[in-house]
């Protein structure tokens, strides 16, 4: 549940999944999720050692990732248009999805902010009462052990549910619908152009600040 959780919300990820697999199939789209999991692999073997925490303790770093990130997503928004553009499924080009996904979650400081916060209390021994912060009626509910390796175990398996269904229903949809294609193209485009925007603008006023 956690895990879906975290994959599941509308964002740069899931727009790279969304554009690899209506333009260039299920095994594309799946290896771009693939790719954003291992970045979370490594950030978790990152928080473990403590390497993670360099991005927090220096701004200018940081704002250098955002900027790097930032740029990537608009050069992959660029792609998508064109994919747009198009409007059909290209050829040769299954697996580049797998390094554009990689590429955007290695650089996405929130992805190592929640390493940073969420991720450690995750790896440290004790528990955490899931539903308490939605509601105190829901505390005692669904308490799970951190730092149990069934944890991190289910949380990973809940984001290879979601990398492995998204491109399967989208591509399902496709088929039956003939126009999908360029339109989740232009969604793609459109996210990916505001997130690396709003990266620029973020890196931006960090490095002037």
């Amino acid at each position: 549940m956690f895990g879906l959780a975290l994959a599941a919300p509308p964002g740069p990820m899931n727009a790279v999944i969304a554009e690899e697999s209506v333009v260039n199939g299920w095994s594309s789209g799946f290896r771009a999720g693939l790719g954003a999991m291992v970045a979370d692999l490594v950030f978790m073997v990152g928080a473990l050692l403590g390497v993670v925490s360099v991005v927090e303790r220096y701004p200018t770093v940081h704002a250098a990732m955002v900027a790097v990130g930032g740029a990537l997503m608009l050069y992959f928004a660029y792609g998508a248009a064109t994919e747009f553009r198009s409007g059909f499924r290209s050829e040769g080009t299954d697996g580049k999805g797998f390094r554009k996904a990689f590429a955007l979650a290695i650089t996405n400081p929130y992805q190592v902010l929640f390493w940073l916060t969420v991720g450690v209390g995750l790896l440290e021994p004790g528990t955490l009462d899931v539903l308490a912060e939605v509601s105190a009626s829901l505390a005692g509910l669904l308490v799970v052990e951190t730092g149990s390796p069934a944890l991190l175990v289910g949380m990973f398996g809940g984001i290879a549910c979601w990398v492995t269904g998204f491109p399967a229903a989208l591509v399902a949809a496709e088929r039956r619908v003939e126009r999908l294609t360029p339109v989740v193209a232009a969604l793609s485009a459109l996210v990916l152009a505001g997130f690396g925007l709003f990266f620029l603008y973020d890196a931006l006023t960090t490095l002037l600040g």
